[in-house]
């Protein structure tokens, strides 16, 4: 029987197109700013590459482990007293776009907790559907 602690863990990939260029859209993506306009509550810098994502007024931190300008983003969520740990929850959001249709495409990795695929679909519906506002896309 497997231990209380341990859950399962998914990766739940998503795409959405997004009317809006990458150079437009990836300071929504990579910076704390422009996260807290359309995906949390608040995002604080904490130090270097760490934020602090805050939802519900719980704090969730983070580090930067890649990025590649107008490109992708990868935050690797830490523990409660901010250290690194095994298989560890992150979020990954990078964009392509088609040289053909001139269409930019949001794909979302989100390797947590397993979650409902049907309410992670909508809950990312929902908050793309506010990036699209804030980008007018």
């Amino acid at each position: 029987m497997a231990s209380p602690d341990i859950q399962t863990k998914t990766r739940f990939v998503v795409e959405f197109p997004i009317n809006a260029s990458p150079k437009i859209l990836f300071p929504y993506l990579a910076t704390a700013s422009g996260l807290t306009q359309w995906f949390c509550d608040d995002v604080r810098y904490v130090e270097g590459q760490r934020l602090n994502f805050i939802w519900d007024q719980e704090n969730h931190y983070a580090e930067i482990s890649g990025q590649r300008l107008n490109r992708a983003v990868r935050f690797v969520f830490l523990d409660e007293h901010r250290h690194a740990v095994p298989d560890a929850n992150f979020l990954e959001f990078s964009l392509d776009s088609s040289q053909v249709t001139d269409e930019v495409y949001l794909r979302v990795i989100d390797y947590s907790a397993s979650h409902d695929a049907s309410e992670q679909q909508e809950m990312w519906e929902g908050l793309v559907s506010k990036l699209r506002e804030q980008v007018g896309g």
